[in-house]
């Protein structure tokens, strides 16, 4: 039971951060610090972060594209590798 404990924890941290990310892409942080940021820390503290900067202006350009999206997706597949691993289902 604790260990399905912690996957929810890990994936609701995760899932969370990702909405914090989505938060920072419409600020100057930006999706990529925003989600580093509440991943690294909490999602509080990160969202926090995230509504303390400054909101971006209508039509300026996003700077990096889809780097923020493309690393959130890689960390949810290493996360659930090692959730899987972690469970025992694949043998490392």
């Amino acid at each position: 039971m604790p260990a399905l404990l912690i996957i929810f924890g890990l994936l609701s941290g995760c899932f969370f951060s990702v909405l914090v990310g989505l938060i920072g892409s419409r600020r100057n942080i930006g999706f990529t610090w925003a989600f580093l940021l509440s991943l690294l820390f909490t999602p509080f503290l990160g969202l926090l972060i995230t509504l303390l900067s400054h909101e971006r202006p209508y039509n300026v350009d996003k700077k990096y594209g889809c780097v923020g999206t493309f690393l959130a997706i890689m960390g949810f597949v290493l996360l659930l590798l090692a959730i899987l691993v972690f469970v025992g289902v694949i043998v490392a």
